[in-house]
């Protein structure tokens, strides 16, 4: 055996071949658990291509697919006050909020823009379940009220994706304040004449269900989103008795009443562009972007 043959120069070759393969290349469905490519899914609005699950998408992304051509203006939301419990757990409060804004690259839990979908303007705010679990505090509390507040100034309608894992323990009785402070922001909508339209995701749970995820004129959710007070395991533990299949899910929901559309993400962005040129006693959107058919006269 030649050891410089079979060993040194394949062992060389190895050091000077090897590259760097980024990690994030590929996510695995949390459902079926098929590997699927980032650009793959990407492309397909972070739904799985095999058994078209819906996973968690950012609002950035979400609104890089909704508004035309990608293009939205960001919302000024006042800054609340930092760490106003100085709450300390395992982390003080503000070391877990600077880990969430590295780890997400965004300031808080929800993205407040405006611009133009289906040449319809709008002002849509987007929670962000990645940071901190979407959880409303009250910068949340203030983004909504930004968001409401400029939907009234621009009479425009105001979307609304939630996606929440409830109050931020962090700033305790402050954060369930945003529950009343949200509802009313929510009434100067419904004063003013505008539309008002909640589409929830996976999952939307705890008093963000209580308060504004839950008072649209019209409310869609995404096939098989978790949206609730209390969570199913929560609720089996406390009447000790087995729910029934698909409990607090998005088309049982649906089936029961609480909800009015469950919509494809593929398929919401004209699903909304449709519902608010109806509210807004619009006339349809034209496909394509092209000039309506000029009507014949005999």
């Amino acid at each position: 055996m030649n050891w410089i043959t079979n060993y040194v120069r394949p062992k060389i070759n190895s050091l000077f071949s090897r590259r760097e393969v980024p990690e994030n290349l590929w996510t695995k469905c949390s459902e079926c658990g098929t590997m699927l490519f980032h650009r793959e899914l990407a492309d397909n609005q972070n739904v799985c291509t095999n058994c078209d699950h819906h996973m968690a998408i950012t609002p950035r992304a979400r609104f890089a697919a909704l508004f035309d051509g990608g293009i939205f203006a960001e919302v000024k939301v006042p800054e609340p006050v930092a760490d106003p419990l100085h709450f300390r757990d395992q982390k003080k409060y503000p070391e877990r909020m600077k880990s969430a804004q590295k780890t997400t690259g965004e300031k808080e839990a929800m993205l407040v823009a405006e611009g133009e979908i289906g040449r319809t303007p709008i002002v849509a705010a987007a929670q962000d379940f990645s940071f901190m679990g979407g959880s409303m505090g009250m910068y949340v509390g203030n983004a909504i009220i930004a968001a409401a507040e400029r939907a009234t100034k621009l009479k425009r309608p105001l979307v609304l994706f939630s996606a929440a894992g409830g109050a931020r323990m962090q700033e305790g009785i402050l954060s369930l304040m945003q529950m009343p402070r949200t509802t009313v922001a929510v009434q100067m909508l419904k004063d003013a004449g505008l539309p008002y339209i909640v589409v929830l995701t996976h999952p939307t749970t705890g008093g963000v269900t209580a308060s504004y995820a839950m008072l649209g004129d019209v409310q869609i959710a995404e096939p098989n989103a978790l949206i609730c007070f209390a969570g199913p395991r929560v609720i089996e533990q406390t009447i000790r008795e087995k729910l029934p299949e698909g409990f607090q899910r998005a088309e049982y929901l649906l089936d029961h009443g609480m909800l009015d559309r469950v919509t494809h993400r593929s398929k919401l962005r004209d699903e909304l562009v449709t519902i608010i040129r109806m509210l807004t006693r619009q006339s349809p959107a034209i496909k394509g972007d092209l000039p309506a058919p000029k009507t014949e006269t005999t």
